[in-house]
């Protein structure tokens, strides 16, 4: 994978993915390189599902108390 592929995220929550991008992949078995893909599909699951409920209480916050008023252009 060349470098200019790899996800550049920032910041304290960034730095397990930066490490997950610069691991070596060359050791790893076919079936090893399966289990890891699988991990990493159920870990994406994991956070959609999270962004979900994280939306839904967004969004019936903005139904109780409104919803916030945009900044002027």
């Amino acid at each position: 994978m060349f470098d200019d592929d790899r996800p550049r995220p920032s910041g304290q929550n960034g730095e397990l993915a930066a490490k997950l991008a610069s691991e070596n992949l060359d050791p790893l078995s076919q079936d090893e390189l399966k289990e890891r893909i699988n991990l990493l599909e159920l870990e994406i699951v994991r956070t959609r599902s999270h962004m979900d409920r994280a939306d839904k209480y967004r969004l019936a916050a903005e139904a109780l108390f409104g919803s916030p008023e945009k900044p002027p252009a």
